[in-house]
């Protein structure tokens, strides 16, 4: 198969996995398994909880369905393909699955990235106008709210796989990678890439500059409405409604920047910590979320 395509133009890639690390790609599955299985069953019976129960059929827990269905696609776009990989032998994926599977990654998590934004949004809200809450976030706001946010991420990805489509691809089929990354297909393209690369690039900065731009501007004016409060209890009660959100944001934002600046200056980075570190990105926020928010938020937790 491999003879064939440097032939021609490459028709599928191999994915190696955790380069370096093959020999133990079958215990490595077995935390995969097990934290794509947790992500089903927690972001399951957060949506279910919140459908069953009206109390929380408030913005918040809109938001955080939202989440919990976004981190279930996003999971069951890597974790089963990446189990293929290290308990099947199932290295081969087809050009277009390739890219579907790179587009999905990113479209989704550019759309977690705007629901981290939402949620903050809701809490600077809640606590600093909280007079206002009811009114400000509406029920259709909150839609208006969540399709702005996919809407943005499918425009903003879209071009990623167009662009890569343009590119020939001879000779370099193999990607040391557990999914299909978008730097890592573009790397192994036989001509320039310099406009996908500066687009690549481009999107990231943005949507992480933006986003958490955003995020720490409403958590300054939360802080600020918060030691503006006589009452200890009431200061760390309106802290207590921001923590699950924190943990959250730390989980999802932590190894994406890792990953991000590796491609880009981490030279000295073994593969295999850079491998570990995106498919933790994609396996651990989503599996992570259902815990944090049972145990952080009362409402849910009772």
């Amino acid at each position: 198969m491999a003879e064939n395509a440097i032939h021609d133009y490459i028709s599928s890639f191999f994915l190696v996995g955790i380069l370096g690390l093959q020999a133990f790609h079958s215990w490595i599955g077995i935390p995969v398994c097990l934290l794509f299985a947790l992500t089903l069953l927690g972001n399951t019976v957060i949506i279910v909880t919140i459908k069953l129960e009206p109390s929380l059929h408030q913005p918040m827990y809109f938001f955080l369905c939202m989440l919990a269905m976004n981190g279930m696609v996003l999971a069951s776009s890597t974790a089963p393909r990446m189990l293929g990989i290290f308990w099947l032998d199932a290295h081969w994926y087809v050009f277009g699955v390739c890219l579907a599977q790179m587009y999905f990654i990113h479209t989704f998590c550019i759309f977690e990235s705007a629901l981290l934004v939402a949620m903050a949004f809701d809490r600077y809200v809640a606590i600093c106008i909280p007079l206002r809450y009811t009114t400000i976030l509406t029920t259709p706001m909150v839609i208006k709210m969540g399709l702005t946010g996919i809407t943005r991420a499918v425009l903003m990805v879209l071009p990623c796989p167009l662009l890569i489509k343009r590119l020939p691809y001879y000779t370099k089929y193999i990607i040391n990678h557990t999914y299909c990354e978008h730097m890592a297909v573009v790397k192994l393209a036989s001509a320039s890439t310099h406009i996908n690369r500066a687009y690549g690039i481009s999107v990231a900065l943005s949507v992480m500059l933006l986003d958490l731009g955003f995020i720490a501007t409403s958590y300054v004016k939360i802080l600020q409405a918060v030691f503006r409060l006589s009452s200890q209890n009431a200061r760390s009660k309106a802290l207590g409604t921001c923590a699950a959100h924190v943990c959250t944001i730390l989980v999802s934002y932590t190894p994406a920047l890792f990953s991000f600046l590796t491609h880009r200056i981490g030279k000295k980075v073994p593969p295999s910590v850079h491998i570990i570190f995106a498919s933790m990105y994609l396996l651990v926020p989503p599996a992570v979320n259902p815990l944090v928010y049972g145990v952080k938020t009362k409402q849910i937790c009772d």
